[in-house]
């Protein structure tokens, strides 16, 4: 019988009760008694890598060999005020230690995001080097990583949540609930991840049930309305067998925006998010996960912008006020089997999202009546569904060779259905009368992926990484333009015939990395790595004299990186570096068309984008810890044309959008314990170089710094907290579009929190 037992205590010799021994990329794993031990039975020999963790202490990772005659562990576990915690993360698609990992990953713990107040994925601006994420007020966050920037529907960075690809803009929710942790591999992921991975991914991990019943209440309340209302619980239904997990959120706030059309608070909105888990456990084996994930949202008034955001800062003056109606719904069921030869996983997931506007949307974004969007036609349209289905085989978590690989499939099927309508003034013999242009776009997109990675290890210390996938990609588009005179709303007049068109696309993505441990605790590395992101077709315009259908190719990616990893001091203190260059060729890009709000896309440019990044952590003294992360980022389009009013603008040598220069976050807490209470006071200063939201860089913000405080108490499982972001009440351009409306970033938020573990 082969098995692995042990004790796990404090330094000073206690023993930790309920600590999680769990074995990578396996399904064994236990807890440790009211006496500190564990013991697991029937593990296959073979050479391991665990994980040891306990709330209030920093996680351990350590190498075990198990023998016919077993495995007896003693492990002792630091305070997490005193040491850093061995990372555990998924970048490669299985579980390993982020600092033998060779390639640029920040990787963020449950206590992290905690600590950095995370609410929403954008908010890891700057946190990860060289990352910018925003969004124009409707919660549809554009994220940019190393001058690789989303500029579509398709993204450039693609986001997982638990597993499951995010397949667009639309389909994937923001929210960030009950997370574990959060993983941004930096740079091309094309091997593993495929399309629209040009830029890198997010990976946001949520927590999961175990044999353990736990939970959490937590309510926030701040100024501007704010309130923010979450709670989680995850329990044993059957122990070792059966577990359920549920979570929820419910936020809502006033806005920071008043109408001065009608003296109202403009960006009044509410959502509530919820996240729910059965997972049976069918022996050491198999493993079988349900999880469904939801959001809705209400906005009374998204898009609230200003070609004057700094002259009356935080006001808009519109006529309409749209209600943003947003539903979304996430599903997967996910099958894993733990084998002695190999590991075997599947995951078949859907997507929706239903989105329009209750009422007209103001796109004058003025108090005159100009032009308004109305697309509330019923559920058949503007109601986004995607499946996707992915699986994978990979080598078992012990080997006695020194090969490790991982072969998989993904498969995607989406349909989105568009029709919307532009409602402006036009002119008729008798006057002026208001009439609709009618948009319908029906389109429908489907692929099909192969890949595989494999590393091999020579001399122990030296690890060549090979990689490729193909990726074949089929897109179909059908478009319709009418105008409807609002005087006989049952006769439209067919602008744009019904035209269909498709096209197909597919890309080769190689991966190459060498790596060397110099130490246990240093690690060198390069790597070179092909991103893609899709092409695709265009919608339909109102303007009968341009082409209803126009194709525009992938956009490909070369990507070059050397990096190491350190840690120090018997892990008290980490220090990664990384210097990178990219390029871009048939760079794809957009350009906005008003009133009609379609997004016209060419391939028209080139990219090169390079910069290094520097990750530091440091808990140097007892309770003291110092976090540092920064990027420099310099990316410039090195051949860019456009049209402009009738005439070619030669734009070369101008600055990516939504790339700041550069992006730097210093984050600095000190824990302290006196008797049975917990203290904490925490600042974090955050930098943000030069950056444009617009081709020709007319629209500029210049570098800014901002200032977030918390200070807290914790007694037993009750914690109590005060913050503070944007402290100094810095005017600052978040996101802004092409044609002068500007975006700003939220003003000076402050507000309590109280929080309950049980």
């Amino acid at each position: 019988m082969h098995s692995i037992s042990g004790k796990i205590t404090t330094d000073s010799g206690s023993p930790v009760e309920h600590a999680s021994a769990h074995i990578l990329n396996t399904n064994f794993g236990t807890l440790t008694n009211d006496d500190g031990t564990f013991a697991m039975e029937d593990v296959p020999p073979g050479k391991y890598s665990m994980e040891i963790s306990a709330v209030g202490y920093a996680t351990e990772r350590r190498d075990i060999l198990v023998s016919t005659n077993g495995v007896e562990l003693s492990v002792e576990l630091s305070e997490i005020t005193t040491q850093l915690e061995a990372v555990i993360v998924t970048a490669d698609k299985r579980e390993e230690d982020l600092q033998i990992i060779p390639s640029s990953v920040t990787a963020l713990s449950s206590r992290q995001v905690e600590q950095y107040r995370l609410w929403n994925s954008k908010d890891i601006t700057a946190i990860v080097p060289n990352l910018y994420s925003a969004d124009p007020g409707d919660g549809r966050n554009v994220t940019s990583i190393r001058g690789i920037t989303s500029t579509s529907y398709d993204p450039a960075v693609a986001t997982y949540v638990d597993g499951v690809n995010q397949f667009g803009l639309d389909t994937y929710i923001s929210q960030l609930l009950d997370v574990e942790r959060i993983e941004v591999l930096r740079g091309p992921q094309g091997t593993l991840y495929g399309r629209n991975a040009m830029g890198g991914v997010i990976n946001i991990i949520t927590k999961q049930p175990t044999n353990i019943t736990k939970g959490f209440a937590e309510v926030n309340v701040g100024n501007y309305g704010q309130q923010r209302y979450a709670f989680g619980f995850r329990t044993p239904l059957i122990k070792n067998k059966l577990f359920f997990g549920m979570a929820g959120v419910y936020d809502r706030s006033n806005g920071f925006y008043k109408n001065l059309f009608d003296n109202s608070n403009f960006d009044k909105k509410y959502s509530l998010t919820g996240n729910y888990y059965l997972k049976y456990l069918a022996g050491q084996r198999w493993t079988f996960t349900m999880n469904i994930k939801n959001n809705t949202s209400r906005n009374s008034g998204a898009f609230p912008l200003s070609d004057s955001a700094f002259i009356q800062p935080f006001t808009v003056n519109q006529n309409a006020i749209a209600r943003m109606i947003d539903n979304t719904f996430n599903s997967s069921v996910t099958i894993n089997y733990i084998g002695k030869d190999f590991n075997l996983s599947s995951q078949t997931a859907y997507q929706s999202n239903y989105r329009y506007y209750k009422s007209p949307l103001d796109v004058d974004f003025s108090p005159n009546e100009y032009a308004a969007i109305f697309n509330n036609f019923g559920k058949d349209w503007n109601n986004v569904k995607v499946f996707t289905q992915e699986f994978k085989i990979s080598s078992p978590a012990s080997t006695k060779g020194r090969l490790h690989w991982i072969v998989g499939a993904y498969l995607y099927n989406q349909h989105n259905p568009v029709k919307q309508a532009i409602q402006s003034p036009y002119v008729i013999p008798t006057g002026f009368s208001i009439g609709s242009s009618i948009s319908t776009n029906v389109g429908s997109n489907e692929g099909t992926a192969l890949y595989g990675q494999a590393t091999y290890t020579f001399f122990r210390k030296l690890d060549l990484t090979a990689g490729l996938r193909y990726d074949y990609e089929h897109k179909a588009l059908s478009v319709l333009g009418q105008f409807q005179p609002d005087a006989n709303q049952n006769s439209n007049i067919t602008i744009q015939p019904d035209t269909a068109s498709s096209v197909s696309y597919y890309a080769i993505s190689p991966k190459v990395n060498l790596s060397y441990r110099i130490t246990d605790n240093n690690l060198i590395f390069t790597s070179y790595n092909r991103g893609f992101r899709t092409g695709g077709l265009t919608q339909a315009s109102p303007d009968p004299s341009q082409p209803p259908l126009y194709s525009y190719k992938p956009e490909y990616s070369n990507n070059i990186e050397v990096g190491v990893k350190n840690t120090f001091f018997d892990n008290r203190f980490r220090l990664n570096l990384t210097a990178f260059y990219v390029q871009v060729n048939n760079a794809q890009v957009p350009t906005l068309v008003l009133p009609s709000a379609m997004t016209i896309t060419r391939n028209t440019g080139s990219l090169t984008s390079k910069g290094i990044e520097v990750e530091m952590a440091g808990t140097l003294l007892k309770g003291l810890q110092i976090e540092y992360n920064a990027g420099i980022n310099d990316a410039k389009y090195t051949s860019l044309n456009l049209s402009k009013d009738g005439h070619e603008v030669n734009l070369k040598g101008n600055h990516q959008l939504f790339t700041p220069a550069t992006t730097s976050m210093l984050a600095v807490q000190y824990d302290r314990t006196v008797g049975a209470i917990g203290f904490f006071v925490r600042g974090e200063w955050q930098y943000l170089g030069n950056q444009y939201f617009d081709l020709a860089n007319a629209i500029r913000q210049s570098a800014y710094s901002l200032v977030n405080t918390r200070v807290g108490m914790s007694f037993h499982t009750i914690n109590l907290s005060l913050w503070c972001r944007n402290l100094t009440d810095r005017k600052y351009i978040s996101y802004a579009y092409d044609f002068g409306a500007e975006h700003l970033g939220n003003p000076k938020n402050y507000g309590v929190t109280i929080r309950f573990n049980f």
